[in-house]
């Protein structure tokens, strides 16, 4: 499914400093074959939360993309 970044809400943990070169690698590979790995998200009421694709999110809003396809997994429960 294809989803907004902006309703996409990055948890603290998942806050790391990205590595500027991966996010221009995967860009420039966005922009040659398109988005091939899914980001992975998990559905929060009213927005989506990222569980795993960081650089991806960062490599698709270095594009001037506003959407990325993603998939929505459960959340675990403990």
């Amino acid at each position: 499914m294809t989803i907004k970044i902006e309703e996409i809400y990055v948890p603290q943990a998942l806050r790391k400093p990205v590595d500027p070169a991966k996010v221009t690698a995967l860009a420039e590979s966005i922009a040659d074959k398109g988005q091939e790995a899914p980001i992975l998200v998990r559905s929060d009421k009213a927005r989506y939360v990222l569980v795993s694709g960081l650089h991806r999110i960062e490599a698709c809003k270095a594009l001037g993309e506003t959407t990325i396809i993603a998939n929505v997994v459960q959340a675990r429960k403990f």
